[in-house]
């Protein structure tokens, strides 16, 4: 599967490779997860509800999430920054 980012989810993962390689490393690990098992694995992947429905989370920290979408051959990160 492809990985595709929306503006607002490549500025999140510019922060972090300014900021914290850490977390720009557990994010990439993140999306490789995500590529081989989309609903299940790896950092509590939840669907979300209301307006993100249709989205998955997963956990980087405590604090930030990593928030995608799945669809046909392709995976769109919304954002990997804040709590949704």
């Amino acid at each position: 599967m492809n990985v595709t980012f929306t503006p607002t989810a490549l500025d999140d993962l510019r922060y972090w490779l300014k900021t914290d390689r850490r977390q720009t490393d557990r994010i990439l690990a993140l999306l490789e997860e995500i590529r081989r098992t989309p609903f299940e694995g790896v950092g509590k992947p939840e669907p979300l509800r209301f307006q993100l429905a249709g989205c998955w989370s997963r956990r980087i920290d405590r604090e930030h999430r990593l928030v995608y979408r799945v669809e046909e051959n392709e995976i769109v990160v919304l954002a990997c920054r804040y709590h949704y």
